[in-house]
């Protein structure tokens, strides 16, 4: 235990944290709307994939974040689509489109297998990232850390603050009492899953991109779902995932950690900490009914069907 760095550590636990936190955000905002979409992991891995060839053939990983948004805002239309247009199920709808999302992310991948991406900078800030342990810590992330943090901030203003957000938030807990008013229920909702996709695209794309970085089939690794079962964690509040994401990274991180300090626990144990702790968080959570469904959107998972 005394070879782990504590500094090292707070500031691994961040980057570790920002690709569930971007996926977690935009399922957020597609919840509030109340549309329930299983289909992150396929989001993020089709955003991983893309993010890092976009990436390596033009060498800028900001090319790359951008292209790998844009993939995950146009895969998740597919699911748009299915889902509120023509009605289908949305849990079933959302497992296909992981299942889709998993077998074309390797397909596509296959010319990519071993390939280093370009380096992603830091965005060392003059004097702060000089600072002793807050430096370190704080100040001396690749830009992308720093723009999670601002869509948290930004998607919290937009719900709590905005004419829109208290459209997007009526949407979800009654489409039909938003309908009657005149708003435009599908389009808002639409909106709401492209918005949602392209954070997961973002949070794929820093995997491959940074946290990695390299690109390998499958290399997602689960982080949608628990993405998702963050979302719930949160109880729908952006602040709490952000307090989700970060616990959950720090596990992540710290199991690592342990590891390489030669920690006398079985490697398999560790390995499954960060999946055990999620599982026990919403086992904890859902002896509380009322407190886990408090922030819940009431129409979630609901499809809509405009009959005037």
């Amino acid at each position: 235990m005394g070879g782990i760095d504590p500094v090292v550590l707070i500031a691994s636990l961040m980057v570790a944290s920002t690709p569930i936190l971007l996926a977690a955000i935009g399922e957020l905002v597609v919840e509030k709307a109340g549309v329930l979409n299983l289909g992150v992991e396929g989001m993020m891995i089709l955003g991983a994939i893309c993010g890092f060839a976009t990436a390596v053939e033009t060498g800028s990983p900001a090319l790359g974040f951008v292209a790998a948004a844009i993939a995950g805002a146009a895969f998740s239309m597919i699911f748009g689509l299915l889902t509120q247009y023509l009605l289908s199920n949305q849990v079933a709808t959302g497992l296909a489109l992981t299942l889709f999302g998993l077998g074309l992310s390797a397909l596509i991948g296959q010319g990519y297998v071993g390939i280093k991406a370009p380096n992603t900078p830091r965005l060392d800030l003059p004097v702060l990232s000089d600072l002793p342990i807050v430096g370190p810590i704080l100040f001396s992330h690749d830009a992308m850390l720093y723009v999670s943090l601002l869509i948290v901030a930004g998607v919290w203003l937009f719900l709590s603050r905005t004419r829109g957000g208290l459209i997007l938030r009526a949407v979800g807990e009654s489409h039909d009492a938003a309908h009657a008013l005149g708003y435009k229920v599908i389009r808002i909702r639409l909106m709401a899953i492209a918005f949602g996709g392209a954070c997961a695209g973002l949070g794929g794309a820093y995997l491959s991109l940074v946290r990695v970085p390299q690109w390998t089939e499958g290399m997602t690794a689960g982080a949608g779902w628990i993405a998702l079962a963050i979302v719930v964690f949160a109880s729908w509040r952006p602040w709490y995932a952000l307090i989700g994401a970060y616990l959950f990274g720090g596990i992540v991180v710290l199991e690592l950690n342990l590891q390489a300090a030669g920690v006398k626990v079985p490697v398999d144990l560790l390995a499954a900490s960060p999946y055990l702790v999620t599982i026990l968080v919403l086992v904890l959570m859902s002896r509380s009914k009322s407190r886990a469904a408090l922030n819940a959107p009431a129409d979630l998972g609901r499809s809509f069907h405009a009959t005037a």
